[in-house]
């Protein structure tokens, strides 16, 4: 059975449930191996979220049993893939974007940029937007009370939360 190499674009949806299923959807027709490529803007920060990002992603599909590289690649989606695109050593790519009214890459049309760009087969797989994390509590730790009267503690009595 022969191999088929894909090459996968995605940022914020890198380590999404659907790129993820359209992975191993891809699975069922022979071996697979992937390479992740996420496209960020510039340096500093974005670099650091990009790598994040892609680990994130290449951690998901390597334990779905996926042979997968990776590599974050300056620029848009398409300066990215035009950077590391062989038709000699890829077969096909898949595009990750957020829903359309939302994806900045949809608004600039890149999975039939790439098409063209690259001739190859392009795969477009629409993700959820990705759910922000709940915000840390962060609670000041509690002091334990000693002594004769520590059980009616409990009751309040004597604390200055309630204007005592």
């Amino acid at each position: 059975m022969a191999w088929c190499s894909v090459l996968a674009v995605a940022n914020v949806t890198a380590d999404s449930d659907e790129l993820l299923e359209a992975l191993r959807e891809r699975t069922k027709q022979g071996r697979v191996r992937v390479q992740l490529v996420v496209p960020i803007g510039g340096t500093g920060p974005d670099r650091a979220a990009g790598e994040e990002q892609l680990e994130r992603g290449m951690d998901r599909i390597a334990e779905a049993g996926i042979e997968v590289q990776g590599q974050v690649v300056r620029g848009d989606p398409v300066e990215a893939v035009h950077e590391v695109w062989d038709p000699a050593t890829y077969d096909e790519i898949v595009v990750s974007t957020l829903p359309t009214g939302v994806s900045k890459w949809l608004r600039i049309d890149v999975p039939h940029r790439l098409e063209r760009l690259t001739g190859a087969q392009v795969q477009h797989i629409e993700t959820a937007p990705p759910r922000p994390q709940p915000p840390v509590e962060r609670r000041e730790p509690r002091r334990e009370r000693s002594g004769l009267l520590a059980p009616l503690a409990a009751l309040g009595w004597g604390s200055r939360r309630h204007g005592h």
